[in-house]
């Protein structure tokens, strides 16, 4: 029989698990070195990833028995502006090169995204291996990462807080409740569930320590994620409700002056470090981290909240989408006076254009609909690109998990 005869789509489930593990290990080139240097062995990682197959929409293909491709969708939320959607989190996505170029993952992505639609996971995020591959696929860039190098003669001078931080155990359960509170003031951000936050520490070293500050009535209002390693202050992550927490904060790295050489750590937002140091001849390093795109866009626009206004809005377009069918055509949204939106299908093709890369970037707000029009991913009326600035929020996405 041939190959091709005997290539079938499945859902790979937990008995697939080792070969699920050993087709990640191969394609992403996780070596026992990298194991070692989280003190795991390679049985800690199957099972690590056993909660994956009971809980994600797992699918490959299979020649015969042998899982030969597959793909992994986790089962997230995430808030956009004021509204919490289901997210399908891709990951795991890869395929033996034996078995590549014959339109595999192709088929494996337009299956898992039509799953998505089914669960009403209207949108979905993943980490780009492939930036131009995965735009090819109908996903666009939404977030970026700062990396930042500070020595230790910069360190910010203490500043007054009321509060204090104390040093915890990162299962600590106020650290999960400042991430809470602040994921639900941020636009874009993980609500961590506790797959979510399984995969946040999924590579984290065993000295990673988690410091929180507590204001002066003891709530936890923000936290510090870092190791110290060869003299360096290694940030994984720093959020804070508020000013003073960040205060309090660096108060506490900068204690560490006698200790370290310089801190090197990233930031998840468009807010440059350099400009809140004295000495902010600092160095940064902005690149692209996240990807998204809209599954659905019938189902996304019924739950975005739009700007309201005092009248009616409406935009008649031709939305192109490279995989899904159901996002080509032409629309029109009809935005209410109180912001909610709703699309119908319509039949004539429209002057106004947008592909689905550059309606999720534009929807999500990190880029403005003026910025996407002067560079020709918008193809519209100016008088359709003021309406859309005026009812399309801007706020910079944050989103620091990975999966």
């Amino acid at each position: 029989m041939s190959r091709e005869k005997r290539l079938k789509i499945k859902k790979v489930g937990v008995e697939h698990l080792e070969q699920y593990n050993q087709l990640l290990r191969y394609v992403f080139q996780v070596t026992d070195n990298d194991l070692h240097r989280i003190g795991w062995k390679e049985r800690d990682m199957i099972l690590a990833k056993s909660p994956v197959l009971e809980q994600a929409d797992v699918l490959g293909w299979f020649d015969g028995e042998k899982l030969v491709s597959q793909v992994a969708v986790y089962p997230f939320q995430v808030r956009i502006f004021n509204a919490i959607y289901d997210m399908g989190g891709l990951t795991g996505v890869g395929t033996f090169p034996e078995y590549s170029n014959q339109g595999l993952m192709h088929k494996l992505l337009r299956q898992a995204l039509a799953n998505m639609r089914e669960k009403k996971q209207s949108i979905s995020y993943l980490y780009p291996y492939s930036i131009p591959y995965y735009r090819r696929k109908g996903w666009e860039i939404i977030s970026d990462k700062i990396t930042f190098e500070v020595k230790d003669y910069q360190l910010p001078k203490n500043k007054q807080v009321f509060g204090e931080v104390e040093r915890i155990d990162i299962d600590n359960n106020d650290l999960k409740a400042v991430y809470e509170r602040f994921a639900y003031q941020s636009h874009g951000a993980m609500l961590r569930n506790e797959l979510a936050w399984n995969e946040y520490w999924r590579w984290d070293t065993d000295n990673l320590t988690a410091a929180i500050y507590y204001n002066e009535n003891r709530q936890p209002d923000g936290y510090v994620l870092y190791w110290i390693s060869d003299e360096v202050f290694h940030i994984k992550d720093m959020i804070f409700i508020n000013e003073e927490a960040r205060s309090g904060l660096w108060n506490f790295i900068s204690a560490h002056f006698s200790m370290i050489s310089k801190v090197v750590g990233n930031i998840y937002t468009d807010e440059p470090l350099a400009f809140l140091l004295e000495d902010g001849d600092i160095k940064e390093t902005i690149s692209p981290y996240y990807m998204a795109r809209i599954v659905d866009l019938e189902q996304f626009i019924a739950q975005y909240p739009f700007k309201p206004n005092t009248e009616k809005r409406v935009w008649t377009f031709t939305l192109d989408d490279p995989l899904l069918p159901w996002n080509q055509g032409s629309f029109t949204i009809c935005i209410h006076p109180n912001g909610n939106g709703e699309v119908a299908r319509v039949g004539e093709r429209s002057k106004s254009q947008i592909d689905i890369q550059t309606m999720t970037t534009m929807l999500l707000s990190y880029k403005s609909p003026s910025y996407l029009h002067k560079i020709g991913r918008l193809s519209c009326s100016l008088e359709t690109v003021k309406m859309l600035e005026d009812a399309i929020s801007q706020q910079t996405l944050y989103f620091s998990d990975y999966f």
